[in-house]
């Protein structure tokens, strides 16, 4: 078997050779190594790898298997892990100076279930400064570029995990979500990424979780969705930290995933009723698989969804919550920030009691509009993005006053967050959601399909991505580095 074929086997894959020793936890280990050594400078995807304690958990894997011990569900898969997700004795930085030399004392509950179920830790990969933006960059450790188009963001705040994932870096990668930081730059990496339900991943980090309150989101970020489904088995569950955290499912999402749903109601919207833009290239892309699903006797229909713009409320909170936290921080460390940042923590504190209040209700507000159309269909699609990647740097503020970006979609100029209008609401309302790739741009970019479940039910979500993975594989595309 080549060398690179093994950096895009499925973990799944991986799991059952592991078991055979057909191919050990080492080998695989090294071999993803050997490609992080090589890739990772050019796309700079990790910014703190870990080979050591890698090379150290693959032996320990390897050891269960041959002493026939119990094995956990990741026994010697390789994990990639985002640098605001702490593990003990590494470094997390947050993607910010102030927390540039910041070791971790703890692990993080997702990577204490990981360890529980034999995972190896290949390292921490790149994230704005504390996922406050949708591209991948910071003062600390660079831009991280997009394996397809080395010119073009990888999305964020996500975008060294999607990035490492596509390139073959990392079979799984646990990723964050709070306005789209896990299916944006999996739609623009072309691989497959879930944010579940609110609550369905426990959050430890009060730090991060604190301030911005109940809009992120944990999840896999994959090349396969059955290694999602393998990856959510181990995230899931409640936790006495979180009072949020929903118990464990009584069903494995692995098990059930080619359980192919009966009567399924498919709705799907360009325009969630407010979107500025949409690209020609994009709209054909969904449109085109959204047609695919009816020759799996699904009903598909067009959604009357009417979402009441909530750019304002999305706004109001998430930058009052990083006023919240880092006003402390700016007579210091203001010279030593990324000036967007500083700009959005500056337009929240000018927000009252009064303007939280009012974005608190208009939220419920959205929460039942989404909810109530959910009761008419089981699955809502959507185009994950309106445009695939886009030069690094073009999503950046144009004008503060009037909201604009530097970016142009079909023609208009878009609003700082005109460009991710169907990923967003979906933090805002909890319900589960998917990007799936589902088209290439003629320069030869990823485009993905979202995929909205009802509460709760991520199940249907990756039930529904299996089939589709079924009639429309990607995975034998990969990013040519030569």
């Amino acid at each position: 078997m080549k060398k690179e074929d093994i950096c895009f086997m499925s973990a799944c894959e991986m799991a059952e050779k592991i078991k055979t020793q057909e191919l050990t936890s080492q080998e695989i280990t090294e071999t993803i190594i050997e490609r992080i050594q090589k890739i990772n400078p050019i796309i700079n995807a990790y910014c703190t790898p870990t080979l050591e304690l890698a090379r150290k958990m693959a032996k320990e894997a390897d050891k269960r298997v041959k002493e026939d011990k119990k094995l956990g569900i990741l026994n010697g898969i390789p994990l990639s892990i985002k640098d605001e997700t702490e593990v003990e004795g590494i470094r997390t930085t947050f993607g910010s100076k102030i927390f540039e030399n910041n070791k971790s004392r703890r692990d993080d509950i997702l990577v204490k279930r990981a360890r529980e179920a034999g995972t190896v830790i290949l390292g921490k990969t790149n994230t704005p400064a504390f996922g406050f933006k949708g591209e991948t960059d910071n003062l600390v450790f660079g831009v991280t570029k997009n394996p397809w188009n080395l010119e073009r963001t990888p999305g964020g705040s996500s975008g060294g995990a999607a990035a490492a994932v596509a390139s073959g870096l990392s079979p799984l990668a646990i990723g964050s979500d709070g306005g789209g930081s896990i299916r944006i730059p999996s739609s623009f990496c072309g691989i497959y990424g879930l944010k579940p339900t609110f609550g369905r991943v426990p959050q430890s980090n009060m730090f991060l979780f604190g301030y911005l309150g109940t809009f992120v989101h944990k999840g896999p970020i994959v090349r396969f969705v059955k290694d999602a489904a393998l990856l959510l088995d181990v995230m899931v569950g409640e936790h006495f930290s979180d009072r949020y955290s929903l118990p464990k499912p009584n069903y494995s999402y692995l098990e059930k995933l080619n359980d192919k749903p009966k009567n399924l109601r498919i709705g799907y919207s360009l325009d969630l009723g407010f979107a500025e833009a949409l690209d020609p290239k994009v709209e054909k892309s969904v449109l085109d698989a959204i047609q695919k699903f009816e020759q799996l006797n699904w009903s598909v229909d067009k959604s009357k969804l009417k979402v009441k713009n909530p750019e304002s409320l999305f706004w109001t909170f998430w930058t009052s919550g990083f006023g919240y936290a880092f006003q402390p921080f700016l007579k210091k460390w203001k010279d030593k920030m990324d000036p967007e940042f500083v700009e959005i923590i500056n337009m929240g504190l000018k927000f009252s009691s009064v303007d939280l209040k009012m974005a608190e209700v208009q939220r419920e507000m959205i929460y039942l509009d989404i909810s109530r159309l959910l009761k008419d269909f089981d699955i809502i699609i959507t185009p994950t993005l309106a445009c695939p990647a886009f030069e690094i740097g073009k999503s950046g503020i144009h004008d503060i006053e009037t909201m604009k970006s530097n970016l142009i979609i079909n023609e208009k100029r878009v609003s700082l967050l005109g460009w991710l209008s169907f990923t967003y609401p979906f933090n805002i309302s909890g319900h589960p959601a998917a990007s799936i790739p589902c088209g290439w741009s003629s320069e030869g970019l990823p485009i993905g399909m979202q995929i909205v479940g009802k509460r709760f039910d991520e199940l249907t979500v990756l039930q529904v991505s299996r089939a589709f993975e079924k009639l429309v594989p990607w995975q034998d595309k990969r990013p040519d580095f030569n």
